[in-house]
């Protein structure tokens, strides 16, 4: 099977630099990193007792890592409101957390040259368990700051809804 089944003669596997973060319906503003999505099953070693000499594999429990999302530090406050409703200083006794809507389902979409989205990931249950306002200062360096928020999620699964776009221009010639 070829690497790109609508777009046969795509030879280069797409980049990561084209991406966008949805959560509640929008687009979070200038999301400049998303950390690898990753997922991690125990091995329990087992034998049967009339085989000492063969250990067999089964699958375990799942873990998934947290995912950090770093961005641009603007007048956009979609980080720090998603991050205070899992704990707000100040707000009062029994106010700190949302427990109602501090979890939240998200959409990390990958895109083509083009724009076009090719693959969407589905993140559930998701909530800030760590939040950076200001990144370290330092009146030496000329460098962009960046807002960061660590989530903790109880899985992703790929959207299969998404399928491979044709892309503009495929299918003609070189050179025309």
């Amino acid at each position: 099977m070829p690497p790109f089944s609508v777009n046969a003669s795509r030879h280069d596997p797409y980049k990561t630099f084209k991406f966008r973060v949805v959560l509640d319906g929008r687009v979070v503003a200038g999301v400049a990193r998303v950390s690898a999505l990753k997922r991690t099953t125990e091995v329990i070693a087992h034998r049967e007792g009339g085989d000492p000499s063969t250990r067999r594999l089964s699958p375990g429990a799942t873990r998934y890592e947290p995912i950090t999302l770093e961005r641009g530090l603007t007048h956009d406050s979609t980080f720090e409101e998603w991050a205070n409703l899992a704990w707000r200083l100040g707000a009062g006794l029994g106010n700190e957390v949302a427990l109602r809507d501090f979890r939240k389902d998200l959409a990390i979409e990958v895109m083509n040259e083009a724009g076009q989205i090719v693959f969407r990931y589905l993140v559930h249950c998701a909530w800030v368990s760590e939040y950076v306002a200001l990144p370290d200062l330092d009146a030496d360096c000329a460098a962009v700051a960046f807002e960061t928020i660590v989530i903790q999620h109880e899985g992703f699964e790929r959207d299969e809804a998404v399928v491979e776009p044709a892309e503009p221009g495929a299918g003609k010639a070189k050179g025309k």
